[in-house]
């Protein structure tokens, strides 16, 4: 895997970023004037506040905060899928907020390398919260010279999601396990006017079944060198994984015109029944329609023969929201440790839970009762293999050009050394 860039590399990086003449809204806030000296402020960058899974749970999170802390004031800084960039650029300017929540990818594997966030390891022991999170999660956000990069938060199972009334319509009597079984069933739903797989093949929900599809003769360790490397042509497992997309896609199991489909589009298809099967990670089957839930059932991605793995595979990850801390947040510890100690209390952790159906990277015993798909998926076990979520292997560089590799891949008729071409120039650059 290519080195995280270094400070110097952070900015120069962004170094057009800070001379940009406009910034994106803060709430009512522009990312310059983001951070408050008043060092009884915490300022909270978050993408959770608008219309992100779990935003009203975490909004009357700060209200109770802010009533048990009546002298320290939280101002909360909200940004969708830029927030990273907006960030970059508070820092630049010596301006960043003190806690960020964000997830582990793309621009964000850079920072703690680059000194745009701090290595929190000592404060997560100091402050008697190791305990409180789950040992995978901190693994995972731990970076190869030990540094752990933030406090994990939120984390996410990512099973398939199967519409058993449209299966039982068409003809389907059984949840696929294997190709050849998906085949058929696609075959079947076609018929019947219905969509089969949707997908968001235009953006990142594309990409992670594509990576994990293309995993499907692959062990972990294969796994991780490839999309650490881009190497899609010098490893067998790689080449008969993407045969195995391919032939799936031109069997029809997708979607007509998926290589055009978003996640919104995607979510939308199968919450209105337009198609009876999709891979969805915690936060989309939350928003399952009720009527929809009750006839859904999660499992695993069918595999094929001679697969790497001997179960229906799905993918997880630990990654998905953490609290990093910059360094004007080292500024404001006190303030930090007071809010880290708040999320991370069992209650407010079982809020997440209950009312958001979020999965959670730390120890809890409360469960989704109110989202049944997510609690299903909780509960799949044994009787699923997991695969990579390649996320913090792929180089940052090629994060944004796999997605476009992606749409080709998912376009009928690409053939197999086209879709090895695509996803290995994604990472020339990087």
């Amino acid at each position: 895997m290519r080195p995280p860039l270094t400070r110097r590399g952070f900015l120069a990086a962004g170094s057009g970023l800070a001379a940009a003449t406009a910034l994106p809204a803060l709430s009512g806030c522009s990312a310059l004037a983001a951070a408050d000296s008043d060092p009884g402020t915490l300022v909270v960058h978050s993408q959770l506040g608008t219309t992100a899974p779990g935003s009203p749970t975490y909004l009357a999170a700060l209200d109770r905060f802010r009533r048990e802390n009546p002298g320290l004031k939280v101002r909360n800084l909200v940004n969708g899928d830029d927030l990273a960039q907006v960030y970059e650029t508070s820092r630049l300017a010596r301006k960043e907020p003190d806690v960020v929540m964000v997830n582990l990818y793309d621009k964000t594997l850079a920072w703690t390398e680059a000194g745009a966030t701090v290595d929190v390891r000592g404060y997560l022991d100091d402050w008697g919260l190791r305990e409180r999170v789950l040992p995978v999660a901190l693994d995972a956000w731990t970076d190869s010279r030990g540094r752990l990069r933030a406090f994990p938060y939120f984390a996410t199972n990512w099973p398939v999601a199967y519409n058993r009334a449209l299966l039982d319509r068409a003809g389907v009597d059984e949840i696929p396990v294997t190709g050849d079984q998906l085949i058929a069933a696609a075959r079947k739903l076609r018929a019947k006017g219905t969509g089969p797989v949707t997908t968001g093949g235009n953006d990142w929900t594309g990409q992670k079944l594509l990576a994990q599809i293309v995993q499907t003769f692959l062990t972990e360790d294969e796994a991780r060198h490839v999309y650490s490397t881009g190497d899609f042509s010098g490893s067998r497992g790689a080449k008969e994984g993407i045969e195995y997309f391919v032939a799936l896609r031109d069997a029809g199991v997708f979607v007509d015109k998926a290589q055009g489909l978003t996640s919104d589009s995607m979510t939308t298809q199968f919450n209105t029944e337009a198609a009876a099967m999709q891979s969805a990670m915690s936060s989309a089957l939350a928003k399952v329609p009720e009527d929809v839930a009750r006839h859904t059932e999660v499992g695993g991605w069918p595999v094929a023969r001679g697969a790497a793995h001997g179960r229906p595979t799905i993918l997880r990850t630990y990654t998905l929201i953490g609290f990093w801390i910059s360094p004007n947040g080292t500024k404001k510890i006190d303030a930090v440790e007071r809010f880290l100690r708040f999320m991370y209390r069992p209650d407010t952790v079982s809020r997440f839970i209950r009312e958001s159906g979020r999965d959670m990277a730390l120890r809890s015993t409360t469960v989704s009762t109110d989202f049944p798909l997510v609690a299903a998926a909780q509960r799949l076990g044994e009787s699923v293999s997991q695969v990579l979520l390649p996320d913090v292997y792929v180089p940052p560089a090629a994060t944004q050009p796999l997605i476009t590799a992606t749409s080709t891949s998912f376009t009928r008729g690409t053939s197999a050394a086209r879709v090895r071409a695509a996803l290995e120039a994604a990472y020339r650059s990087a």
